[in-house]
């Protein structure tokens, strides 16, 4: 369960009675007291909306530590950043630019810069706040590699499987499909994968990554897949930023959610759930221009009128 303790404290001398920490609190923690706003309630998301509105800093949230996004590698400054007030066409061509990498150099990520590219995930959304996200980091290619290597013996088990035509017909029958989904979509795929890994020592899984990144979840968030996520897609955008290549590995998180070994060999609890697997690195990918996207589906939802049915709208 996500700690919910008050940590919440207001200074009466500073506070101007303006109201708008009460205005943006989430949980209902604080109130007006005689002209001041006063911590009332019982518990709170410490996400910290009271100390950023306060216009005089009478509020600071003592769960919450500055410290935690000191970044080694750069400097953000500490300015807010107004809405309406960043270059959004620069954001957009930074989300444009970013593409999934395949191809590393061989040379180390410096691990001041993998902790700083996790700072800069945490400063994603979370549900409720909890921000209950983990980050655990692989930073050589060794240690990669031995991942990858028990990724590919559970495939190399799941294709073994997959291959018995009666099992996944009856699991089928029994109302459990995954099995033959799988051999439909990617038996083939995956068995020529391994077979070029195996044969050829080629990696097709992390691309030859120097480092890895899988970012899980506890088991008390909320939103623990949709949290890691949004702290993954911080950490793509800010890797490419830093000169540095990514690419999410969807395999390798199917492969540990079905078999949570192979993340407790890495360090990983086993009540934690894995949501991403990022491969990092230098990337050896000269690209010269960004490129469009496939067409979206896009809908609109108006409720109608009370007692008008939808078929009798006017025109």
């Amino acid at each position: 369960m996500t700690n919910r303790t008050v940590t919440t404290t207001i200074d009466p001398d500073l506070c101007i009675g303006c109201g708008e920490c009460v205005r943006v609190c989430p949980s209902g923690t604080l109130s007006m007291q005689n002209g001041k706003a006063a911590v009332t309630g019982n518990e709170s998301q410490n996400c910290g909306h009271c100390e950023a509105v306060c216009p005089t800093e009478a509020i600071w949230v003592e769960s919450l530590q500055n410290r935690v996004l000191d970044f080694s590698t750069f400097d953000p400054g500490n300015q807010w950043v107004p809405y309406g007030e960043y270059d959004l066409g620069y954001l957009v061509r930074l989300l444009r630019s970013r593409r999934s990498c395949r191809n590393f150099l061989e040379k180390p990520v410096d691990r001041e810069q993998i902790e700083d590219l996790i700072r800069i995930g945490i400063t994603a959304p979370s549900g409720t706040n909890s921000q209950g996200w983990t980050f655990t980091v692989l930073p050589n290619r060794k240690d990669v590699s031995a991942l990858g290597e028990r990724i590919g013996k559970f495939f190399l088990k799941l294709n073994r499987t997959a291959e018995k035509a009666w099992l996944r017909r009856l699991l089928k029958w029994i109302g459990k499909p995954e099995l033959e989904s799988y051999y439909r979509n990617h038996y083939q795929s995956v068995r020529d994968a391994l077979k070029t890994y195996y044969g050829d020592g080629i990696d097709l899984l992390f691309h030859g990554a120097s480092a890895a990144i899988i970012v899980a979840s506890k088991p008390e968030a909320s939103c623990p897949a949709e949290d890691a996520l949004l702290a993954t897609q911080n950490i793509l955008l800010a890797a490419h930023a830093m000169g540095l290549g990514t690419c999410p590995i969807g395999f390798a998180v199917s492969a540990m959610q079905k078999d949570r070994s192979i993340g407790e060999r890495i360090g990983i609890p086993g009540e934690e759930m894995v949501s991403a697997a990022i491969a990092l690195g230098h990337p050896d990918e000269p690209y010269q221009r960004m490129t469009g996207r496939k067409p979206f589906t896009l809908r609109y939802f108006e409720q109608t009128d009370p007692g008008q049915h939808p078929d009798h709208r006017k025109p």
